[in-house]
């Protein structure tokens, strides 16, 4: 039937009744949560929510982990969550892209002759913060990777910590959905994370014109080999891998952490703290003269914790000299890494282990022992690299 033609005057007043009733109509059944901020409505998150967010956490990084080992067969099991907690579509399909790109570089290892034959991650639930619909949660994951030895002389195990945060967004009807995953260490990103690492955003101050520029070193394996004595000089080289091996999860009290200060992370500073548990002497003076070198619970020289400072320092003050190439480091030496090849050196790492012509480094920033020199150039294969016989 054809609807009848209204005239202009009553046409007006219908469609004003008519949204006037929707106004209400939307007003009445307008849910709680959308208008503003907490309310009763509001999801919550209770002791069983936590905890589920801490498994499903365990969940995505043990699976990561997974990827790396050689021969797993395990099946992903972060997707298999579901009810009250579970992963997003998206996530979903980010967490399958990142497994992905482990596998490849898994592969790309066992290509440089290292893998793994089993790998253990343990994830704990820190804090939980939530605003409205949204809770951020911030977990600590700990991973040991065994490796795969094909000689006695090989270590064991590589492992780190590292912290992340994890978002979850609750739909309308209260459940929580994880929609994103976040490293939150400044400095080097672990093996089983695929997002390019942190660089600080503060830069050093330009050096004076007597601070010599470092050398870059070529990562092509098997170069001419530079033996090293490592006891009975003027430095202990044992006791410097002896110390960033005692405390590289095991934080020493006497000096500062430099995690989380928005600058760098930790990793200039413990390194600085090795090279003193070996001899290396304090330079005394200002703390931003280059040229000088200290540090202990209540002070830092800017070269005891920054990393292009510490360059400028260690070369000027003649305590290091280049290597021509990465693989050619040996116990005590030092590797420093420009993540972004913008000239400002982001991350710096000492070599506490070596065996077969492989470097196993130790450092902060993310906390990690024994991390072979091929999963690192793995890892970024496109930075700058700058090695320095110490």
């Amino acid at each position: 039937m054809k609807s009848r033609k209204l005239s202009r005057s009553r046409r007006r007043v219908t469609i004003l009744t008519a949204t006037a009733a929707s106004v209400a109509a939307g007003v009445a059944l307008l849910p709680n949560w959308s208008a503003g901020a907490a309310t009763p409505s509001d999801p919550t998150v209770d002791a069983k929510t936590r905890a589920t967010f801490q498994k499903l956490a365990d969940a995505v990084f043990t699976d990561r982990t997974d990827a790396l080992v050689d021969g797993n067969r395990k099946k992903p099991t972060a997707k298999g969550f579901s009810g009250r907690v579970k992963m997003s579509s998206k996530q979903s399909s980010t967490e399958s892209s990142t497994l992905g790109t482990l596998t490849q570089r898994k592969n790309t290892l066992a290509k440089l002759g290292e893998k793994y034959s089993k790998g253990a991650t343990s994830v704990s639930l820190d804090t939980v913060k939530v605003t409205g619909r949204t809770a951020k949660a911030q977990v600590t994951e700990t991973t040991v990777l065994t490796y795969e030895k094909t000689s006695a002389k090989e270590p064991n195990t590589t492992g780190f910590q590292a912290h992340h945060e994890l978002t979850f967004k609750a739909d309308h009807s209260g459940n929580w959905q994880l929609s994103g995953v976040r490293a939150t260490d400044q400095g080097g990103t672990t093996v089983n994370q695929v997002a390019a690492p942190a660089v600080a955003t503060v830069k050093p101050a330009a050096a004076a014109t007597d601070m010599p520029a470092a050398p870059r070193a070529a990562t092509t394996r098997n170069p001419a080999a530079v033996p090293k004595v490592l006891t009975g000089g003027t430095y202990d080289y044992k006791a410097m891998a002896a110390y960033a091996e005692k405390h590289w999860s095991n934080y020493n009290p006497d000096y500062p952490n430099f995690n989380g200060q928005g600058a760098g992370g930790d990793c200039t500073n413990f390194v600085s703290q090795a090279l003193k548990a070996g001899g290396w002497k304090h330079a005394p003076g200002y703390v931003y003269d280059y040229t000088k070198w200290f540090g202990n619970s209540e002070i830092q020289s800017y070269s005891f914790v920054g990393v292009n400072e510490w360059s400028w320092f260690t070369q000027n003050a003649k305590r290091s000299t280049p290597l021509a190439n990465v693989y050619q480091m040996q116990v005590g030496d030092v590797l420093q890494v420009d993540f972004d090849r913008d000239g400002s050196k982001d991350h710096t790492m000492i070599v506490s282990y070596v065996a077969n012509g492989m470097p196993y480094l130790t450092y902060h920033s993310t906390n990690t022992y024994r991390r072979s020199l091929s999963s690192v150039l793995a890892s970024y294969s496109n930075a700058y690299y700058y090695a320095y016989r110490t």
